[in-house]
């Protein structure tokens, strides 16, 4: 019996693919969503899994070919001889007792998201000679984006990890092995993990690169040497080409200042811990971002009573009619979709020497979570409603500090809300999150006494800030965008009059 491998849905507007490599031939044996093929879009690579475990057959479209969403790609015959690969049967020795009555199956790297060629083991839930469900999770890898658990793909015992915890790992190492069947017995927990060998072996082969990548490297004269490969195993792709061939020449980097000696006294009571990956990401975007942009923040404040007053009037209502918490996240939404229609700059963004202006609003809200700062994207957030926007807040809010945001949500963001005031800032400078061209900064709302009709008021007021591109955004653009802000705030009825 063979089962068909087809091109998997590419992506919105997405219509076709070029096979750009085939990592297996026809009579090798393949293994349950082992990476056959990697496929090359305008926008985006896309690696193909075996849907079975059996032996690859016939390969009807070849490296080079152009194929359609579902097209046919290659046949898999099943077949109990080849229903693991052949690496497997050159496990460590210390694995092959576990096996003894069960099967051996591989705990590989889940699919780690687009561009995300490596992983961190962070932390093993499981231990060798635990007796594990299917579906259960073993353990938690690290990108520089998101945390992935990975689950038990079979019921059985832990008989082997090689990879342990603090190892990087590249997108198709294997992570463990799990003994199932009823005769499995677990490995000696005395015998060590051995090292992850994938990444090693990965970098020791020859690596092609992607068709179109060659071809644009030999038409600008570019040296393969000097591109950043940023697919599969260092893989060269055609994004990198272009990147690299509009990328001014970098300055050397100035070199890191030693650390001052630290008293013997001091240096005991010292705590050592190594940056995790999605820190490290933090880190490196914010000083690109301060490196390349030319940033500028203006200032004003928002005197919110109108706001508050009607989120007092209609929260349960709202609440009850929705099914939503009415916050303040959806007026200040709506207020700079409103704003970014009359100032476009603030909602583009730089490419080269071309300005891309986006006729949509991707609203980014920045969350904190105990592993650190992340932006889930918020798609359309101008077509929303009030309801939908505080949905859609509540339930990435909840993903973010659970760890559970895929790289697709972080994606595509027009334009960021930082909202510093739940922790109590009262002013602060917000830093772009690139290629973005503006970021709002909330703050703390703290009632200050304020002239009113030449009266003195007690006003519910918040200070906004407005981070910008100033080689993009002018200043009249960047006080007009914040003006419109808030205008919008202190008199709800525009947005529904688009005033």
């Amino acid at each position: 019996m063979s089962t068909e491998v087809r091109v998997p849905t590419l992506g919105e507007s997405v219509t076709e693919a070029t096979v750009a490599t085939w990592f297996k031939q026809p009579g090798d044996a393949v293994a349950v969503d082992e990476m056959l093929c990697e496929l090359e879009t305008d926008k985006v690579t896309v690696e193909v899994p075996s849907p079975i475990a059996g032996t690859l057959g016939e390969i009807v479209a070849a490296e080079g070919d152009t194929v359609g969403v579902d097209a046919l790609l290659a046949t898999i015959s099943e077949g109990g001889a080849a229903a693991a690969p052949a690496p497997a049967a050159e496990a460590a020795p210390a694995a092959a007792p576990a096996a003894s009555g069960g099967d051996a199956v591989d705990v590989m790297v889940p699919t780690l998201g687009e561009s995300v060629t490596e992983a961190t083991v962070s932390t093993w839930f499981k231990a060798v000679g635990d007796t594990v469900a299917q579906d259960e999770m073993l353990c938690e890898l690290e990108t520089d984006k998101v945390s992935v658990e990975v689950p038990s793909p079979a019921a059985g015992v832990l008989a082997e990890i090689t990879a342990p915890e603090g190892a990087t790992v590249d997108a198709s190492a294997k992570l463990a092995v799990i003994s199932s069947g009823a005769g499995a017995v677990a490995a000696a927990p005395a015998a060590a993990p051995a090292p992850a060998a994938a990444p090693a072996a990965a970098a020791g082969k020859d690596v092609e690169n992607a068709p179109s990548a060659n071809k644009l490297m030999a038409e600008k004269g570019i040296d393969a040497a000097n591109v950043a490969g940023s697919g599969r195993d260092g893989r060269i792709m055609k994004e990198d080409v272009l990147k690299a061939a509009t990328a001014p020449a970098p300055a050397p980097a100035p070199a890191a200042a030693p650390r001052a000696p630290v008293p013997a006294d001091d240096a005991v009571r010292e705590e050592r811990v190594k940056m995790t990956k999605l820190r490290q990401t933090i880190a490196r975007r914010l000083k690109e971002s301060q490196n390349t942009a030319a940033m500028l923040t203006t200032y004003n404040e928002v005197d919110l009573t109108e706001v508050m007053a009607l989120r007092k009037e209609y929260k349960d209502l709202f609440e009850k009619k929705h099914g939503a918490r009415l916050g303040f996240m959806s007026f200040f939404t709506k207020a700079c979709c409103h704003a970014l229609k009359e100032v476009p700059e603030v909602n583009a963004e730089i490419d080269g020497t071309d300005v891309v202006y986006k006729n949509y609003v991707h609203m980014g809200i920045a969350a904190g979570t105990p592993q650190g700062l992340v932006v889930p994207v918020i798609r359309d957030a101008d077509q929303m409603s009030f309801a939908d926007i505080e949905k859609a807040i509540a339930e990435k809010g909840k993903r973010a500090r659970d760890g559970k945001l895929s790289m697709a949500e972080m994606q595509g963001g027009t334009f960021t809300i930082s909202n510093g005031g739940v922790y109590g800032s009262l002013m602060s400078s917000p830093i772009l999150n690139p290629p973005q061209s503006g970021i709002l900064g909330m703050h703390k709302i703290q009632d200050r006494p304020m002239v009113i009709n030449g009266e003195i008021k007690i006003r519910p007021m918040m200070y906004l800030a407005l981070s910008y591109d100033h080689r993009i955004v002018d200043g009249k653009g960047a006080v007009t965008f914040l003006v419109r802000v808030k205008e919008a705030l202190e008199d709800p009825r525009r947005l529904l009059m688009d005033l």
